[in-house]
């Protein structure tokens, strides 16, 4: 199929990106992360990233005919009860059990992995066009192990709210384009997946914007004004007393799977997003980096005090990883039928 400069430009503007990068690995030592950056400068303004520590798109010729770019992002999971997952996804779909558990047999019982995201979308090009799309940041939630298509089998991620850059519109009105809830922001370490300490812990914080600049250029306050997300992270010790207990539970393989799953908001049309997880931007110095932290957000629909009972029960572990991606935009979600998650990563 031929596309023409028109298409790609709409290809572009209904680019859904749900993910984010990582420039260079904290250093190995691992500190508990404090709990004294839970407020956010208030005096950020809105801001077009134009320069970043993160790698360059490795992928964008390979790819030329398609919209590619990198992730830079902390990716974490958030243990919640299982009924509490299904209080929260529409109850037209449910939730794949079996599905997680053959991956993560060790799981609570009883309890479901939300999946936390939050970084810079870096480098995004359709590089056949030399069309490119501005970095931007975003953090917001996801489900993954949805059965959209009621097949039994298929996993579906259901991202319901994300904050993203309040600079991007394309990312904004992309995100937007599949019923996610969008909330303008500004961030407090622009241009980059995170800021970090000389002791390897890293920050990222964002909070919706009081004014919304709309289509036609009109500044109105942002009723969502109030929303805000902060999340702490401190590498994983593989040494010392507490070594065994900080141990990060979930594989590599886990991640690529459920950053591989076709996204959905309200399922009128599907994302795909394959997440390359073999790439040179997360090998070797570049691996991805397992932490351990705190999250604090009221961004809907989890509340701080689902988040604070997971951290106190189960902890609350991730990673820090930068992936190429490549993206196909606006597809029918029952062409997907059959996705199991794992993707190529290749």
């Amino acid at each position: 199929m031929t596309m023409t400069i028109t298409s790609v430009a709409a290809l572009l503007l209904s680019f859904f990106l749900l993910s984010s990068q990582a420039s260079k690995s904290p250093s190995a030592r691992h500190q508990h992360p404090s709990r004294r950056d839970v407020t956010i400068n208030d005096n950020l303004t809105i801001a077009t990233c134009t320069a970043t520590s993160s790698q360059p798109n490795p992928i964008a010729q390979e790819y030329a005919q398609d919209v590619t770019g990198t992730l830079n992002a902390t990716l974490a999971i958030v243990p919640i009860p299982l009924s509490t997952a299904r209080e929260l996804v529409p109850s037209q779909w449910t939730i794949l059990e079996d599905a997680y558990r053959a991956l993560l047999p060790a799981f609570p019982e009883g309890m479901y992995p939300v999946l936390m995201q939050a970084g810079l979308d870096h480098d995004i090009q359709l590089a056949a066009y030399d069309i490119s799309v501005a970095d931007f940041q975003r953090i917001g939630w996801s489900f993954p192990f949805i059965d959209l298509l009621g097949d039994g089998f298929s996993s579906f991620t259901w991202a319901p709210a994300q904050l993203i850059s309040a600079a991007n519109e394309i990312a904004i009105t992309g995100s937007q384009a599949y019923g996610t809830f969008v909330a303008p922001a500004v961030f407090d370490q622009s241009c980059d997946a995170y800021s970090q300490s000389a002791d390897g812990s890293v920050h990222f914080a964002a909070r919706a914007t009081t004014t919304v600049e709309t289509l036609i250029s009109d500044t109105v306050a942002n009723q969502n004004s109030s929303l805000y997300a902060t999340i702490n992270f401190s590498p994983l010790s593989s040494t010392g007393a507490d070594a065994q207990t900080n141990m990060n539970p979930y594989p590599i393989d886990f991640y690529k799977n459920v950053t591989n799953q076709p996204i959905f908001a309200n399922g009128s049309q599907c994302d795909s997003q394959v997440r390359l997880f073999n790439s040179t931007i997360n090998q070797g110095a570049y691996a991805p980096v397992p932490v351990k932290g705190a999250i604090y957000s009221n961004l809907q629909p989890l509340n701080q005090s689902i988040i604070d009972a997971a951290e106190r029960e189960y902890g609350i572990f991730g990673i820090l990883v930068d992936t190429p991606f490549i993206e196909y935009n606006l597809l029918d979600c029952q062409s997907l039928a059959g996705s199991s998650g794992t993707g190529s990563g290749d």
